[in-house]
């Protein structure tokens, strides 16, 4: 099974919410042929402030399209800054090749631990 690109995860995306390209364009501050270059995956995915607002203009969580982007938010950034254990935790998920299903287990144990 092939990968979803960014293109065609902003395609479905902006199709689901039932936004044109020029509305996604306008309210997003870009140029038209901007979204339409991005869906048919003819430029590279857009720095993060672009995908956030993309996002917000969609109504949609930023995770998604940023993870297809290959993008780590600053926010994500900062979190890890300073804290070797945290990146060590990273590291070796990553090691093992994580599925989004085990991201997600592993999500709600740690919910769980934590009310513990």
């Amino acid at each position: 099974m092939m990968n979803t690109t960014f293109g065609q995860l902003l395609r479905d995306l902006r199709r689901s919410k039932e936004v044109s390209q020029r509305e996604l364009a306008a309210k997003a501050g870009v140029d038209f042929s901007y979204i339409s270059k991005l869906e048919n995956d003819r430029l590279p995915p857009p720095a993060a402030d672009t995908v956030m607002r993309i996002c917000e203009v969609l109504g949609v969580p930023p995770n998604e399209l940023l993870a297809v982007a290959g993008i780590v938010p600053s926010e994500m950034k900062e979190m890890l800054t300073g804290k070797p254990a945290a990146l060590q935790f990273v590291r070796e998920a990553h090691r093992m090749g994580l599925t989004n299903s085990d991201w997600d287990r592993l999500g709600r144990t740690l919910r769980r631990l934590r009310k513990e």
